[in-house]
């Protein structure tokens, strides 16, 4: 081991002098290395940001992996046994869905169906004194179109239509918002009869725009409550919505008005822990009526399967990386070649005064190799600057943009790559030095 150990530093040390005498030839082994090395380290990285962002917004969307979720028809029924099933557990959330216009009674909102604001036009306006919408079981829904008689559209006016979700406990374990401002729901204290709502942030860019009363209507509400907008989250939907507890809701919706009109129904969230409260949920609404096979609990696995498909997508684009990669392991086995050429009788000259093939070998190794790990520096350095020029010049554009960190494993990914690169390159020229026989000095 200990001589193993000082060959390998010989190798290292006659290396780099041979690195520094050649200064011009290492340059262009570098060069020609550069854009393949470059080109698996902007892969990795684009590959890693693509991942972060792709899965942190569909954790905000689908919820964590692992979560048990149920999408059951909106009728009074299962929201009321949902919602009394729940009540207490923090290991658990029943969503019910529905839409809701703040702003003047009787006026058409700005932006009608609840669409984005910047969207231009707007859709067909169905929400509360509008037309009407048929949700199956499965939370497709549709707008109906108005008979012959039926009254005329309202007039646009002050007010904005967005989509409103009652929530029995707190949906941040399955769904983690990231908060923008304000604070987020409390469920710990009295329902109050002004509804305490939380907003999005495309909803906020509309109340930002427009000056609305507080005025909330509901379909199938009593009155029209007076809420009060408490916090603004990020919750990666581009359509307007605001969350809300759904008992200070109930405060303002009678039983059976509680029929899930809009929106896809009731969403059951559950953790995985939680078996026994998903078994007396299912006895509770077989109990009450709905078919068995209408209850049907699913195990999130959107970030698994998205992480798969962006391996795959990797790798693909890695592949091709590496034949540009090639391309310089080709330059440096050219450069190499003529070096071991240039150093016949130097290195048989080694041989007769004791080297072994195996040092010789190791020397042009070395010089390769650590032509490999300077040239994966420079392509990781590069890399890390303009990642970070990118992130200042475009970030305030673009949200994908913003406070991008370098990723380690791009790092990593471009010393391997040099390293690889430097041992291909490298291989067939540490060969041929190994084989210069001892004689070849004598000719010289």
């Amino acid at each position: 081991m200990i001589r193993f150990s000082g060959r390998f530093r010989s190798a290292l040390i006659i290396g780099g002098q041979g690195i520094r005498a050649r200064k011009t030839r290492t340059l262009l082994s570098m060069v020609s290395l550069f854009l393949g090395v470059m080109a698996v380290v902007v892969v990795q990285v684009g590959a890693e940001t693509a991942k972060n962002a792709r899965l942190a917004d569909l954790e905000l969307h689908m919820g964590k992996d692992g979560t048990r979720q149920s999408y059951l028809p909106g009728n009074a029924d299962t929201i009321q046994i949902s919602q009394d099933t729940l009540k207490g557990r923090k290991d658990a959330v029943a969503v019910s869905a529905t839409q809701a216009i703040i702003g003047e009674p009787g006026v058409s909102p700005v932006n009608p169906g609840g669409g984005p604001f910047d969207q231009p036009g707007g859709g067909q306006y169905v929400g509360p004194g509008g037309g009407d919408m048929y949700c199956d079981s499965r939370g497709h829904c549709q707008p109906i179109g108005p008979a012959d008689d039926a009254p005329a559209v309202p007039v646009p006016g002050k007010a904005i239509e967005l989509s409103l979700y009652a929530l029995t406990g707190d949906i941040r374990q399955f769904r983690p918002f990231r908060p923008v401002s304000g604070q987020w729901l409390d469920f710990a204290s009295d329902p109050s009869l002004s509804p305490r709502i939380v907003i999005n942030r495309e909803a906020a860019k509309g109340f930002t725009r427009h000056q609305v009363p507080a005025e909330m209507r509901v379909e199938g509400a009593t009155a029209d409550p007076t809420p009060r907008i408490i916090g603004v989250i990020d919750d990666g939907n581009p359509q307007p919505t605001a969350y809300l507890r759904a008992d200070e809701l109930q405060n303002w919706m009678p039983r059976a008005s509680n029929n899930g009109d809009y929106g896809v129904g009731l969403q059951v969230m559950l953790a995985p822990t939680a078996g026994d409260l998903e078994q007396l949920l299912r006895i509770r609404l077989t109990a009450s009526g709905i078919p068995a096979e209408q209850i049907y609990f699913e195990t999130i696995q959107a970030r698994k399967d998205i992480a798969k498909e962006l391996a795959l997508l990797r790798w693909i684009f890695l592949g091709m990386a590496g034949l540009v990669l090639l391309i310089g392991v080709a330059g440096i086995l050219n450069v190499g070649l003529a070096t071991v050429g240039e150093r016949v009788e130097e290195f048989a000259l080694r041989r007769a005064v004791g080297t072994s093939r195996s040092l010789l070998a190791g020397i042009v190794l070395a010089e390769t190799l650590l032509t490999g790990l300077l040239t994966a520096a420079a392509a990781i350095g590069l890399s890390a600057l303009a990642l970070t020029a990118i992130s200042a010049l475009f970030g305030d554009r673009e949200p994908l943009l913003q406070d991008l960190v370098f990723p380690w494993q791009a790092g990593v990914a471009g010393v391997i790559a040099g390293l690889i690169a430097g041992l291909l390159g490298g291989l067939i020229p540490a060969i041929r030095a190994a084989r210069i026989p001892i004689a070849t000095v004598m000719r010289a």
